[in-house]
């Protein structure tokens, strides 16, 4: 799938709490709407090699800021509820009127599709593609299967000191990829990881809980898609996500780090529109 010239459309959306949410939309829309939820740290340009792709020819096409990034409402205190995520997510679905979405998790996303699920049940989700996904933050099994060189990072990523911020961005982008990112993804990433302010983060990763019992109980299919080289989130949790669900399809990518949507979009954007054109 070939980089695309996309119309964009843009939203202000009151999520959980009365928080504004900003949300983009591009594509078809009268096509099968596909939610894009990041990861820790980043925003919704992260998905630009999906929204701007030829899935946008078939697909509506819809990526927002999580609460504390990009153009969203930033203030303190509002990343611990769950039920804050996921009627974050639920407004987003009722305003734009979307039907049956497939929701895209990236990395923390997966956290955040989670934190919906529980909450407003799956009946209106079409599916879920987990793309290096978690399902846990903070407890043991957590921590065990996150990489020694990004919980090495924490104190940079907390820090208000802006050369020790900065270095600590770098050095997670740089985790990010298989391959040392071009200067041009390294500074486009690094711009919008470095907006995020320190206390947003640190709130991100105060979470603690895990999803187990959720994931048994879910019915709908996911697509399980992760980087087989992933320096953050190794294979086992994929493995394990896939272990608890009844209708999981696990998709790898060899040579791919903990962004196969970036690294590898064209395979991505063709097994994502294969999924969703499945359901």
């Amino acid at each position: 799938m070939k980089s695309t010239s996309t119309a964009i459309k843009s939203y202000r959306v009151s999520g959980g709490g009365g928080l504004t949410l900003y949300v983009e939309e591009a594509g078809n829309p009268r096509g099968i709407p596909l939610l894009f939820i990041h990861g820790f740290n980043q925003c919704r340009l992260a998905w630009r090699k999906q929204i701007h792709s030829s899935l946008a020819q078939d697909f509506r096409l819809v990526a927002l800021d999580n609460r504390g990034h990009g153009l969203s409402d930033k203030p303190a205190n509002a990343y611990g509820e769950s039920a804050l995520w996921a009627d974050d997510i639920q407004a987003i679905i009722t305003g734009l009127e979307l039907d049956r979405p497939i929701l895209v998790g990236w990395s923390y996303g997966g956290l955040i599709i989670f934190d919906y699920l529980r909450f407003h049940g799956e009946k209106n989700i079409r599916g879920v593609n987990l793309v290096n996904a978690r399902s846990r933050i903070g407890t043991e099994a957590a921590l065990a299967e996150t990489g020694a060189e990004y919980l090495a990072l924490r104190p940079g990523f907390f820090s208000d000191n802006v050369m020790e911020s900065i270095k600590a961005q770098e050095q997670f982008i740089r985790l990010c990829t298989y391959r040392e990112p071009s200067p041009e993804d390294l500074y486009f990433f690094l711009g919008f990881n470095s907006i995020v302010p320190p206390y947003v983060r640190q709130g991100l990763m105060s979470r603690c809980f895990d999803n187990d019992s959720l994931l048994a109980s879910l019915q709908i299919p996911f697509l399980i898609t992760h980087g087989q080289e992933d320096r953050i989130l190794p294979t086992s949790h994929a493995l394990h996500n896939a272990g608890l669900l009844s209708r999981a399809t696990l998709s790898w990518y060899g040579e791919t780090g903990h962004n196969p949507f970036w690294e590898r979009d064209e395979r991505f954007n063709n097994e994502l529109s294969s999924f969703a054109l499945s359901l």
